[in-house]
């Protein structure tokens, strides 16, 4: 029987160009919306978790993408495991990158 998770499952390689973009995606996403919490917003609350908030806006955009790949909106084979991990390792990288650079310096380095 042929399926169209047997199909992905054979062409789905942890090092692909395609598992580099979900990182790519999700990272810049979490950045770009932390940065614009922390530096836009007069609410003290969103400044405090903007880290949380771009995360979570960074996942939500992953599994997004992942229903889309499922149910056939884009050009996929469909949904993927290791593209759902790949877009963690990208929020995760981001949120590094913050809490980093956030214990160094109260300044956050991406101003909009």
């Amino acid at each position: 029987m042929y399926s169209k998770s047997s199909e992905m499952e054979n062409g789905d390689d942890w090092l692909a160009v395609d598992k580099l973009e979900h990182v790519l995606f999700c990272f810049f996403i979490s950045i770009f919306i932390t940065t614009l919490l922390n530096n836009q917003t007069r609410y003290t609350f969103l400044r405090r978790w903007s880290i949380w908030f771009g995360s979570l806006v960074s996942i939500i955009a992953g599994v997004i993408k992942e229903i889309g790949d499922e149910i056939g909106l884009w050009n996929s084979a469909g949904a993927s495991f290791k593209d759902a991990i790949a877009d963690l390792l990208g929020t995760l990288l981001a949120s590094i990158f913050f809490q980093l650079f956030k214990n160094k310096s109260q300044q956050w380095p991406l101003p909009i």
